[in-house]
């Protein structure tokens, strides 16, 4: 799944142990001397967000002169503009005014399911954007149209039609614009006609120049063409989701109900037939890629080498447990395996961005073969592993080639925080820290390994993003988002209350890890707690970095904010993550479970008043935990819940649980519904009617057989809104109704 756990409304966390002295001096050195500002609901989802400016999409032209961004508006969060540095003059300006130029028309029901999956479906605006070659001007989607804004303040339209333009891009040497449109793909000179180059076809089911769902959803590949470097030729692919079965869709509305008769694979199910061709811009001579014999593959990335002379696939086998690297003419379309990942036994392998195509011919590689995720260079047909220890690389973030240095995030120094670091090619093993300690980091930088974008937070410290140089040197801040009295946050200082860290063993010894934040304590009380969760792979919940103003708010009512990592959350390794191999709704529980009696021994707890709470799997596991261990939680909250994996996709479900056909023992046993009469103790269900991810027939589901089981449970539903329920006004319901829903049921502070 990406079950969308960026989305789940995460929370914040403590130990009797030491927190960090970074967080520490970071959260109380800009404290005003005004008394604590109690940070209520109303204020948390208002405009300005607390977080401060969040830019997206930083880049810098392609002659280095401006620094271009997108940045959101003071009265309202949620909607985007570009705006522009100009380095010379060292003056910002906005570019494009997404209200002046937009039509504010509806996007397609296409467009908006693919900003789902890409978890912007809340955001407004310009949501994206791409420098032109030449520098002069830059590509810019905007409500379902396409226009060419220049430096000089012009803005043409490029498109001139009803239907949405999908997937804009400006060919790498910026003689092409192209775009998806009604199922095609469509190229032409920027300014200039435009046209199809590839088949149309009457049968709605065929898709050019788009990724299929899985791919979208699952294996975070959100376009289907890929453009040579030199503009030569264009790699597209073709899919036809005619296999797939249809499933109804309702969208559940407060003025209505529509439906969809929407393609999806659930698991076990079949996927949609993919093909790649290779083309020249105008669509003439084109031939089609041999992805092998296997039709039942997964199409997982597509690259062309530097030169352009050799176009390399990534293909995935159903089960998910090989990845080929296929080696492709793309002249004739012939290929050869090249080489190939296999996954550890009872594992999965894992795809990943983190590679680059040098132009010596070798490749650097991120793979888990050893156990940990780490860096490699093949070279000649040899392997040469460049990092390596109990200790993951999470992003390959550039490569100087001319030097030979390359860059990457990891966590060899701290397992809770992600850190930057540099290393020569030529010396494997030595590693060097770029980014300051105490903070928690991502990074991006130019193709050439000249210039890093950094982004760092901590506990104290919302998100700041800067340039630097090659060695971490600071070159000038994007935002530098200080907790200064101008800040929107800067009122609540007085009350923010730092996390602490500590550790406790799951049964078997595995150390998980903890965060937590207290309140002010009286001695003598207990406090009861907000136990969040999410508790599915391919997250991690425990970190050094800034993690939003909704915990403190919680904090600030007097509840402990707490939450665990249990075995497969991600950055621990093959082996952490595995344990949830056909095993769902298992491993996870018991280890949530320690995490549940270790509050119960801390003297400040209230051993009675510990609620769990999740999102999405943390819905899921919100549902096993309670059914499992009757009487262990006071209360808990499911929202959006899977409660049959039978119902979701194949790419991620199969990935864990095989298919119902051939391990109908564990989907049985991984089930919500099954026991659902175990459920003793109150629970809220939440739940989207529009929810195009986790769909409403989950909790529909759980509904009736709990209400035939005359098992009594409470339930919010949400009108018309998908896996994010969110915004200004339904967020701060969403939130005081999990409050009322405490104080209903006695899990409330001490007076």
């Amino acid at each position: 799944m990406h079950l969308r756990h960026a989305l789940f409304l995460p929370l914040l966390a403590l130990s009797p142990l030491a927190y960090t002295q970074e967080a520490q001096v970071s959260a109380e050195a800009a404290v005003p001397d005004a008394a604590p500002s109690v940070l209520t609901l109303e204020r948390v989802f208002a405009s300005p967000g607390l977080n401060g400016p969040v830019p997206r999409g930083v880049k810098l032209s392609p002659d280095g002169r401006y620094l271009t961004v997108l940045r959101n508006r003071p009265d309202d969060r949620e909607r985007y503009d570009l705006w522009g540095f100009d380095r010379k003059s060292s003056k910002w300006s906005m570019l494009v005014d997404s209200l002046k130029l937009g039509s504010g028309k509806n996007l397609s029901e296409a467009e908006k399911m693919q900003r789902e999956r890409q978890r912007i479906g809340d955001l407004k605006g310009i949501v994206s954007y791409e420098w032109a070659a030449d520098g002069k001007a830059v590509l810019v989607p905007l409500d379902g149209d396409l226009f060419l804004a220049g430096l000089d303040g012009t803005v043409r339209k490029l498109s001139d039609s009803s239907a949405d333009e999908l997937n804009p891009a400006l060919s790498p040497k910026g003689g092409y614009v192209s775009f998806v449109r009604d199922r095609q793909l469509w190229v032409g000179q920027p300014g200039g006609k435009v046209a199809p180059i590839t088949p149309a076809d009457t049968r709605e089911t065929v898709h050019w120049g788009e990724a299929e769902f899985v791919a979208q959803e699952e294996m975070a590949r959100f376009t289907g063409y890929w453009w040579a470097p030199d503009d030569g030729r264009i790699a597209v692919q073709r899919f036809d989701d005619a296999p797939v079965g249809v499933v109804t869709r309702a969208a559940i509305g407060a003025d209505g109900t529509r439906t969809f008769q929407q393609r999806y694979p659930v698991a076990g199910s079949p996927n949609s037939l993919v093909s790649l061709h290779v083309m020249l811009p105008d669509g003439s001579d084109r031939v089609e890629v041999d992805l092998g014999p296997d039709q039942d593959i997964y199409l997982a990335r597509v690259d062309w080498a530097p030169d352009g002379k050799t176009l390399f696939v990534q293909r995935q086998n159903r089960a998910q447990t090989r990845l080929d690297i296929l080696s492709v003419d793309p002249v004739t379309g012939k290929s050869r395996v090249l080489f190939a990942e296999d996954s550890a036994p009872q594992s999965w392998i894992n795809l990943s961005d983190s590679y680059r195509l040098l132009k010596d011919g070798s490749l650097i590689w991120w793979s888990e073969r050893d156990g940990f995720g780490h860096l490699w260079h093949f070279k000649a047909g040899q392997w040469t592993q460049l990092t390596k220890g109990a200790w993951v690389v999470s992003k390959l973030v550039g490569v100087d080639e001319t030097k030979g240095k390359l860059f990457f995030l990891g966590n060899h120094d701290d397992p809770l925080a992600m850190q930057i670091y540099a290393m020569d090619l030529a010396k494997p093993g030595t590693i060097t820290a770029l980014g300051e300690s105490g903070f928690s980091h991502t990074a991006s930088m130019d193709k050439d390994g000249k210039t890093m974008l950094v982004t760092r937070s901590s506990p104290g410290q919302p998100p700041q993003t800067y340039i630097a140089d090659p060695a971490g040197k600071r070159l000038a801040w994007v935002e530098e988002n200080r907790l200064d009295p101008k800040h929107p946050y800067y009122p609540h200082l007085a009350s923010h209350r730092a996390p602490q860290f500590g550790t406790v063993k799951a049964s078997d010894g595995t150390v998980l890890h903890w965060k937590m934040i207290s309140p002010v304590m009286e001695p003598g009380k207990r406090y009861p707690v907000f136990f969040e969760h999410y508790g599915g792979p391919t997250a991690q919940k425990v970190t050094r970095s800034w993690t939003g103003a909704l915990e403190q708010a919680l904090v600030d009512k007097g509840y402990i904010y707490f939450e665990l990592d249990n075995r497969g959350s991600e950055n621990r390794g093959v082996a952490f993550a595995s344990a949830l191999y056909r095993a769902m709704g298992g491993i996870e529980v018991q280890d949530q479970k320690a995490g549940a009696e270790y509050l119960k021994s801390l003297p400040f707890v209230d051993p009675a008043k510990i609620a769990t709470y999740g999102w999405s799997y943390g819905g899921y596991m919100t549902l096993k935990m309670l059914q499992a261990d009757p009487g262990l939680y006071a209360a808990g909250i499911a929202g959006a819940p899977v409660t049959k994996w039978e119902l979701y996709d194949t790419h991620y479900t199969e990935r864990y649980m095989g298919t119902p056909q051939a391990d109908g023992a564990a989907y049985a046993k991984s089930s919500a519904l099954t026991d659902s009469a175990k459920v003793k103790d109150p629970l809220l269900i939440i739940h989207g009617m529009a929810d195009d991810n986790v769909v409403f027939e989950n909790s529909s589901a759980l509904i009736a057989k709990m209400q035939a089981e005359a098992v009594p449970f409470e339930m919010m539903l949400y009108p018309g809104y998908t896996h994010r329920v969110s915004g200004p006004k339904v967020g701060r319901h969403l939130w005081e109704s999990i409050l009322a829903f405490l104080e209903r049921h006695g899990v409330t502070p001490p007076r």
